[in-house]
């Protein structure tokens, strides 16, 4: 089994807290040349009404909410889930001072405990790439969606980083220290298709970035935090990459990054 869908893999070790997670993000946030972060680009690709009940499956520690608190309306019901308890643990400390009633609950989108037609909208953030049976958990997000509600499905596609695994792969010659997706996973060019037999209306939304990597200390923080990560000479990757960045000023490294949006046609078999 691959790491990307091991779930003891995933939730006691690679998502038993926000370590792992915060240390990718901080390369996106400090190197990334969209003026527009992620969370808040994601944000505003919502359109819900002003009182609208709202899930987020897979929340790890809540930063969608933590970065757009001002913009929250107030008569949102926000319901948090991730089946890793140490990382809806951190999300709960980043949202305690928000002032805000979210409610949290250990969950697998595999299984949701949820009555049926209990949301509005449903939030899945990079997280459908690592669900072992997509089939059962889009079964249960279009069981939990009322009639009309709306699934939020972030995902990356296939060339997403791909200079950063050319520049691993030029570290270690006929090596893959960052291992691809498997080819059925959760990607931009195979999202539609899953989703349509389940959703109306599936579309794309792109999110235009890149990477301009000008220090090579949160390049390396991002490739030791991988689950797909197989290699352990840290030492002489850092000075790899700090030759590539000194003869060539920086890095650059695409970004595939987008989000589909579905409605649920509210048959719930």
């Amino acid at each position: 089994m691959s790491r990307l869908t091991d779930q003891r893999y995933l939730r006691d070790e690679q998502y038993r807290d926000a370590t792992n997670l915060h240390a990718r993000i901080a390369l996106h946030e400090r190197c990334s040349t969209n003026p527009t972060g992620w969370m808040s680009w994601m944000f505003d690709q919502f359109a819900l009404p002003p009182q609208a009940a709202v899930l987020e499956v897979g929340c790890g520690p809540g930063n969608l909410w933590r970065d757009n608190l001002g913009r929250i309306p107030p008569g949102w019901a926000i319901t948090l889930t991730d089946f890793s308890p140490g990382m809806l643990e951190q999300a709960r400390q980043n949202l305690a001072a928000s002032g805000r009633p979210f409610a949290f609950e250990v969950a697998d989108v595999q299984a949701l405990p949820f009555p049926d037609n209990s949301f509005d909208a449903m939030i899945a953030m990079f997280m459908l790439q690592h669900v072992p049976d997509r089939t059962r958990a889009f079964g249960e997000i279009r069981r939990v969606l009322r009639p009309g509600g709306t699934l939020y499905a972030a995902t990356f596609g296939r060339g997403h980083l791909r200079e950063l695994h050319e520049l691993l792969n030029r570290f270690v010659p006929g090596e893959s220290l960052l291992v691809p997706p498997p080819a059925d996973s959760f990607l931009l060019e195979t999202g539609a298709a899953e989703l349509s037999p389940w959703f109306n209306a599936v579309s794309l939304h792109g999110y235009d970035d890149a990477l301009h990597v000008t220090e090579a200390e949160p390049l390396l923080a991002y490739v030791r935090s991988s689950p797909r990560f197989a290699g352990d000479d840290m030492a002489g990757l850092a000075h790899f990459v700090e030759a590539e960045i000194a003869t060539h000023g920086a890095i650059r490294i695409s970004k595939e990054n987008g989000l589909f949006v579905a409605s649920n046609p509210g048959i719930n078999d």
